[in-house]
């Protein structure tokens, strides 16, 4: 598919071969979900000669390996991307064409493969995307979840979890790998054993087990014959159900074996606020650890003699707090395996394994209750306790006395094992995910160990892959650009996007760019008129915030921002106001009680204005169900403003201001994460800025001053958005709906702090700054200015700059060339 010359006719071969084989019908008579899979598997063919390339490539010029750990991957769909990367999109698109078969169509039978629950995940598989463009050796390591982030049902306005059976159907373009399996090991006891030498040995006895099996998803670069590798962990009974099983009663022995295997990758993040569920949580971590630790060393002693030169070929990148404990786990295997002594096996674990902090909220810093880590992980827990005793000596020796800082600083304290402290401790590099954040975790969560430490920390602003996210999001832009700029060299040069300035004061160029947006918006339209049964103008501003729901991420102040801008045109119909449509898309943690009140906010309101025909259309709110990597395309593409609005200081980076940023929608946004970079590479008169800065946030937090109540009875028109949350307007005369949001804006009932995410504080500049979007849009020559100048300013955030400055401070990767 490389070739220049795309052979047509052989793909068409294929495609109606594989109907045939796989499910005895023509294609005619193939179901869509049938297409998809017999198209996937004419791709599968050609993506395995390079993926067996590749690793030809890895035996002979055997580089240094990079295994991404994390928790999360939220790939998306895997059909489009991949022929984006391929140079085969629109081969393949005319090719099913002239069989009758629409590969949009086809691509809509995939579904997501969500095994990500946000920005972390969505990273991840961002930067395997990257890795395999740039030419780099990597395997990303997870879990293959039987169930993936749920799916998201809006049921009387409420977020109801229905199970994601992604592999329902089958995955086409996985492997499974048997031939790696490996053991993983959960409780017991550990006994201590001396051989002649009087040398200890550790044996764990008494313990459970489970198999984890590999599958391996290749991962395409794009237009380089590279394909890596995602191998997520699959777990299976070491014991199956045998008869004889049966007849020595041991019947709930292998149903117990059985059990436990299916737990561990029954489902993405169990909710972990009892203790059966955290329980769950650590054996995954664990599992998908140690499995990939184990094969990662099997890989390298195949061509290498010396375990003490693993630093040279192997990097373990801890993708947040949640895969730490490859920590001990590496010091496990060898001091317990390879046989090394204690200061041999620490030497090779703190110049391999690497962390990133991915977040500023302490409560999110994973800790382990000491009784559940210890009993699950016995011997790890011995190892972490040898390091944390080192530790504190280092600690106490360099800084005498001070029994605080031992306190803030040891990775076992009041009960806890803190993972983030084991993750700086024994990492060679600690970084951050955009300038703010780093510096952030410098003066304030991390400062103690930064004292100590500085040549550790480090910054790598995230980024974003263009290839998905424009190419394939958005072709009638990504065409535009390849015309504008005379070449398709941006798929792999984000910075070549500055060459697109030199338009911003072209009337014609202006006029296309807009033209391409508002189709993009009446495709956008199309989805919602179909998944909403709502009706929105296109022509309308487009103001859209999608990302998780939480508290500091700020959706409660959007919408009530929207039920204030009701109230205007209802008091003010003789006010020319500018149509908008308010869209937002969201999951909330299914234990998230207070984020699921305000998806049912954003319902209840969407529900009062889109019905009221006195306002004419003027106000539209939309939610749009199920939220994912799929529709985050369209939304991309489609809208006119990007709404960032966090807490100044809590939201670490953000990288979906990044794909608005690309896709042509200015950023109304406070300064945070990576907002902060966008501003400076797009100019703050091409941004709508507001709010509190990160240094007055945290000097409220720390020092007080600041009383919402003071608000609320100084400012009538907040006061009675406020108070229309319990007056019954969006309650549907129960005025007990929202109190629990009324109070945590207002008092302490429900939180430790009123309005903790100082809402009512920032809402008056919010509402400022929205006028001025409305001004700016009605000014149609500069705002097409404004929206061309972000695309033309995105240079910066490309994931493969990001990647390439990993490789150069952090990971020292050699390049690989794949011959075919």
């Amino acid at each position: 598919m490389y070739n220049p010359i795309f052979e047509k006719e052989k793909f068409k071969r294929e495609v109606t071969n594989n109907v045939k084989t796989l499910f005895r019908k023509t294609v005619d008579e193939a179901t869509p979900q049938q297409l998809f899979q017999a198209v996937s598997y004419a791709v599968k063919e050609v993506i395995i000669d390079d993926w067996i390339a590749t690793q030809k490539a890895y035996k002979e010029q055997d580089p240094k390996i990079v295994y991404y750990m994390s928790m999360e991957f939220l790939m998306g769909r895997a059909l489009g991307n991949n022929l984006i990367n391929m140079t085969a999109y629109k081969e393949v698109a005319e090719a099913l064409d002239e069989m009758g078969i629409d590969l949009n169509a086809v691509e809509n039978e995939e579904p997501d493969a969500a095994l990500g629950n946000g920005g972390l995940g969505r990273l991840a598989a961002c930067f395997l995307d990257s890795l395999a463009t740039l030419g780099y050796a990597a395997y990303g390591c997870g879990i293959r979840y039987r169930y993936g982030m749920f799916k998201q049902k809006i049921e009387d306005g409420y977020q109801v979890e229905t199970p994601d059976n992604w592999l329902k159907n089958g995955n086409p373009f996985e492997l499974r790998r048997p031939e790696y399996a490996k053991e993983v090991r959960f409780g017991g006891n550990i006994r201590v054993e001396y051989d002649e030498e009087g040398k200890t040995h550790f044996v764990q006895e008494h313990y459970e087990s489970v198999r984890a099996v590999p599958y391996d998803m290749p991962i395409v670069g794009y237009n380089n014959h590279m394909v890596n590798t995602l191998r997520i962990w699959d777990a299976e009974p070491i014991v199956d159900f045998q008869l004889d099983e049966f007849d020595r009663g041991d019947y709930h022995k292998a149903v117990e074996q059985e059990n436990l295997a299916k737990n561990i990758v029954e489902v993405l993040y169990p909710n972990d606020n009892h203790y059966a569920g955290k329980e769950l949580r650590l054996k995954q971590q664990y599992f998908f650890i140690s499995a990939s630790i184990q094969q990662a060393l099997s890989k390298y002693k195949m061509t290498h003699d010396d375990i003490h030169k693993l630093p040279e070929k192997v990097t373990f990148q801890m993708n947040d707090t949640h895969p730490t404990v490859a920590v001990a786990e590496l010091m496990r295997i060898l001091l317990d395996e390879e046989g090394l002594g204690w200061n041999e096996a620490w030497e090779i674990t703190t110049h391999t394994c690497a962390y990133t902090n991915h977040t500023i909220m302490a409560e999110a810093l994973e800790k382990w209750p000491i009784d559940l880590f210890s009993r699950l992980l016995p011997r790890v827990y011995q190892i972490i306790q040898e390091i944390d005793r080192r530790f504190v000596e280092q600690i106490r020796s360099q800084y005498p006395g001070d029994e605080g800082k031992v306190k803030r600083m040891a990775i076992l304290m009041d009960g806890q094992v803190k993972m983030a402290h084991l993750a700086i401790v024994a990492g060679y590099s600690v970084n951050g995910v955009a300038a703010l954040h780093t510096e952030i975790l410098k003066k304030q969560e991390l400062r103690d160990f930064y004292e100590m430490m500085p040549s550790k920390f480090n910054n790598k602003t995230n980024g974003i892959t263009q290839r998905r996210f424009l190419l394939h999001g958005n072709p009638l832009l990504a065409d535009w650009v390849t015309e504008k700029l005379g070449t398709k060299d941006w798929a792999t040069d984000l910075s070549l996007m500055s060459g697109l300035r030199k338009w911003a004061d072209d009337e014609e160029a202006l006029k296309e760019f807009m033209s391409i947006k508002y189709k993009n918006k009446e495709r956008l339209a199309q989805y919602i008129l179909e998944h909403n049964g709502i009706e929105i103008d296109p022509r309308s501003i487009f103001d859209v915030q999608v990302k998780r729901l939480h508290e500091y991420k700020r959706q409660l102040l959007n919408i009530l921002h929207v039920m204030y801008l009701y109230n205007q045109i209802k008091e003010h119909p003789e006010k020319s106001f500018y149509p908008r449509t308010f869209i937002f898309g969201a999951k909330a943690s299914a234990g998230y009680i207070r984020a699921k009140q305000i998806i049912k906010l954003i319902n209840s309101v969407a529900d009062v204005v889109n019905n009221d025909r006195s306002i004419n259309g003027k106000l539209k709110v939309v939610f749009i169900e199920d939220y994912r990597v799929s529709n985050a395309e369209l939304l991309f593409a489609g809208a006119d403003v990007s709404e960032q609005i966090s807490t100044a200081s809590k939201e670490a980076s953000g990288t979906g201001n990044m794909k608005f940023m690309l896709n042509g929608a200015p950023t109304l946004g406070t300064m945070d994460g990576a907002n902060v970079e966008i501003v400076q590479e797009v100019g703050i008169e091409n941004a709508f800025i507001f709010g509190l800065s990160s240094d007055e946030v945290i000097s409220f937090e720390q020092h007080g001053g600041y009383n919402p109540v003071d608000i609320y009875n100084s400012d009538h028109e907040i006061r009675r958005v406020v108070d229309q949350l319990v007056d019954g307007t969006y309650g549907y005369g129960n005025r007990e709906m929202y109190r629990d949001l009324y109070n945590s804006l207002l008092n302490t009932k429900s939180s430790s702090r009123a309005d903790m995410y100082f809402i009512l504080k920032d809402f008056r500049a919010y509402a400022e700054a929205q006028e001025k979007v409305e001004a700016a849009y009605r000014d149609r020559g500069r705002w097409a200015k404004m929206a061309l100048l972000n695309t033309a300013s995105c240079g910066k955030f490309s994931s493969d700059r990001t990647i390439e400055e990993y490789v150069k401070d952090i990971w020292h990767l050699d390049k690989l060339t794949v011959e075919v």
